[in-house]
């Protein structure tokens, strides 16, 4: 009986967070994207342990930005376009809308090559089928499925990003050095330095989430009934916490992945003398100390990389034309939403398959897929400043917020996100004019 009482205890001990996980869990396993994993991997090959500060000192910064993103959302029963629209000018608005655009546009190419090259170490069909293939599986299950059973299914390959943190324990670490990169920031005056800076920071803090995790709150909400007829929105303490909780557990998750990926590639790539990871081949080899111990060590890795790159690109892709679909019918005032048909919403999904099929042309022009991964990832981080400035505004705005608009720890660490984001960015441009 008091077996049994225990038991009962520790279930609802952890029932109510498994429950809360929704969005900004969602969110955070989509930040570890393809661009996610090519520009880490990137890094580590490159700087070594050099940027290994940056999983830590981002974390409460995209913690920050992603709990404005979805407050904004979860207290006005609106996406960020919907409230960009409500209370700003067209010209911010269209801005907004076009940053979004091309930024996911672009995104959603690079993880198309990305889901194509990984899959070629597998199988060696031919890009031109493989990467049509995957498009039309992507739009297939998102237009026809839910996108909730969708990614629940997806999440589960999300967990081979588990190898690169067994990785980092099974291969001899400089512990002392891996502790001291983590927590003491190490900072080069150079392109090639500021360049990566910006890539991580845009992979980790990218537009597509802002819009995303905003849009997914009111899907929330319409599915649980807290907007009525008139769109009052019901919101209180309690699903404050929750949100907040859901968004530090899934950013935790993130910076995690993110900190693993960076020793990885430093430790296995740049310690051998592979720092410039141009093929999905090169990204692979991180994973191969983990499989050493068994036949064919080198297949094995391959498959391992594989099927993380394949389950997060089809986790994100969704995501990203998702998002920018999200932006546009806000602006537009079209019917939006997953949780509508086609019938229903045939625009926003009209946006989303558009989206994907430029994405789609994108790999056809002859872009390295592994180099144009980490382009997307400093594009995003140069497109994330205005972004920043906007949301910042939003979540601190009292007549838009009320009750629930950013306390003075939050408005300090979104603007600080903005300004530091915007510095790497100045900083990245200025280098290069100088050489």
């Amino acid at each position: 009986m008091i077996r049994r009482t225990r038991v009962r205890v520790l279930l609802a001990a952890f029932g109510r967070p498994l429950r809360i996980l929704g969005p900004g869990l969602i969110t955070g396993a989509a930040d570890d994207d393809p661009s996610g994993i090519a520009t880490y991997t990137q890094t580590g090959a490159q700087f070594g342990y050099g940027h290994l500060w940056t999983a830590l000192f981002m974390l409460p910064f995209q913690t920050a930005v992603q709990e404005a993103c979805a407050r904004i959302g979860a207290v006005t029963g609106k996406g960020l376009a919907a409230v960009v629209k409500d209370r700003y000018s067209k010209a911010v608005l269209y801005l907004v809308v076009a940053l979004v655009l091309v930024a996911n546009t672009i995104n959603i190419g690079a993880d198309i090559g990305a889901l194509v090259a990984s899959l070629r170490l597998i199988v060696p069909l031919p890009a031109v089928v493989l990467a049509p293939g995957f498009a039309v599986a992507i739009l297939a299950l998102e237009v026809f499925s839910s996108y909730v059973t969708y990614a629940r299914l997806l999440k589960w390959l999300s967990l081979s990003l588990l190898a690169y943190l067994l990785t980092v324990f099974i291969v001899a670490e400089p512990w002392r050095t891996l502790l001291r990169a983590t927590f003491v920031p190490h900072v080069e005056l150079s392109f090639g330095f500021f360049y990566i800076i910006t890539g991580v920071l845009g992979t980790t803090i990218s537009p597509y989430m802002f819009f995303w995790e905003a849009s997914e709150e009111v899907e929330e909400e319409k599915a649980h009934q807290r907007i009525n007829a008139s769109g009052e929105v019901s919101f209180d303490r309690s699903l404050l916490r929750d949100l907040q909780l859901d968004n530090i557990l899934g950013m935790f998750a993130s910076e995690v992945a993110t900190w693993s990926i960076i020793v990885v590639g430093a430790t296995v790539l740049h310690a051998h003398g592979l720092t410039n990871v141009a093929t999905a081949a090169d990204a692979a080899k991180a994973l191969e100390p983990l499989v050493r111990t068994f036949p064919h060590a080198g297949l094995l890795a391959k498959l391992i990389f594989a099927s993380g790159v394949i389950g997060l690109g089809l986790l994100a892709v969704p995501v990203l034309s998702g998002s920018a679909s999200y932006a546009l019918c806000e602006a537009a005032n079209w019917r939006e939403g997953l949780n509508l048909t086609l019938r229903q919403a045939h625009a926003f999904y009209a946006v989303i398959a558009v989206a994907t099929g430029i994405g789609l042309g994108l790999n056809f022009v002859g872009i390295d897929p592994i180099q144009a991964l980490v382009f997307t990832a400093v594009f995003n981080g140069v497109a994330a400043v205005p972004l920043l400035f906007v949301i910042a505004q939003v979540a601190g705005n009292a007549r838009i917020m009320g009750p629930y608009r950013s306390g003075r720890l939050s408005a300090l660490l979104v603007w600080a996100t903005c300004a530091g984001m915007g510095a790497a960015a100045v900083a990245m441009f200025l280098t290069l004019v100088r050489g």
